[in-house]
């Protein structure tokens, strides 16, 4: 176990969230009952999805999500859990440094940073890049943003 996967099942504990493994309805990789404090997940998954995987379903958890039939509101939540637990997994330094000896390449990055490729996707999206400085979830106004990096 990594200490990124210990930390993850530290979340869970700290959380009360309960994990187990089993067959899940519609070949889904995981999923979440946020208000009986579950999830489950596939059970025989390789580490890197297993990984990734829970880090979305904890997500789901400190977002509070229900569950919901609204296309809109279901991918909205998909979208929040999934850029949640990237930030999670991803740090900006390391982000830095494997973007920058494979210039890019989201196959080799998210290898190296032992996620899927959809997790480094979803990093991504919270980042802004203005001129020479990157801002890790930019918000309106001054001041508002998680982290802020000078790549020049």
């Amino acid at each position: 176990m990594t200490p990124i996967d210990a930390y993850l099942e530290d979340l869970a504990r700290q959380g009360g969230i309960r994990i187990e493994y089993g067959r899940i309805r519609d070949g889904r990789d995981g999923e979440s009952y946020v208000d009986r404090k579950i999830t489950r997940l596939r059970p025989g998954m390789n580490a890197r999805l297993h990984r990734c995987v829970l880090a979305h379903e904890l997500g789901h958890h400190a977002l509070g999500h229900a569950p919901t039939r609204f296309g809109p509101v279901h991918a909205k939540q998909e979208r929040a859990a999934e850029e949640w637990g990237a930030l999670r997994l991803i740090s900006i330094d390391d982000y830095r440094h494997v973007e920058e000896i494979h210039t890019g390449h989201l196959g080799a990055m998210s290898l190296d940073l032992g996620v899927m490729r959809s997790t480094l996707e979803a990093f991504q999206r919270v980042l802004l890049r203005l001129g020479d400085t990157v801002y890790v979830q930019p918000k309106m106004g001054a001041g508002m943003f998680a982290h802020r990096e000078d790549v020049a």
